[in-house]
């Protein structure tokens, strides 16, 4: 028979220090489903993220502002946002709230 696997997405939220923090939640061959917390993290200026997976991500709570190379403006989230991130598209974090921890759902498929 099999293990079940259950829990709460909100339950235990560790504490952050200086470094948003990456939670593999389900890993398989096909994708990868993790949580991350944030807590007035961003990207380092001049630098890009840029993955090798197709990326959906949602904001669950808190808030959160996206850039991407190829648009002028800024993509605001707020809890219940999500977008979908194709392959090879060059992103990064603009802004995470500092007095409110960000905790996303980001699926890598």
């Amino acid at each position: 028979m099999a293990t079940l696997s259950h829990g709460n997405i909100f339950a235990r939220l560790p504490r952050i220090k200086n470094k948003e923090i990456f939670q593999e939640l389900v890993k398989n061959k096909k994708f990868l489903l993790e949580r991350i917390i944030s807590l007035g993290q961003k990207t380092p200026e001049g630098r890009w993220l840029k993955e090798s997976r197709d990326e959906w991500v949602i904001v669950l709570k808190g808030n959160a502002v996206l850039r991407f190379q190829d648009r002028k403006e800024l993509m605001k989230l707020k809890a219940g946002d999500y977008v979908l991130i194709l392959k090879n598209t060059r992103h990064r974090v603009e802004w995470t709230s500092s007095n409110r921890k960000t905790v996303w759902l980001a699926l890598h498929f």
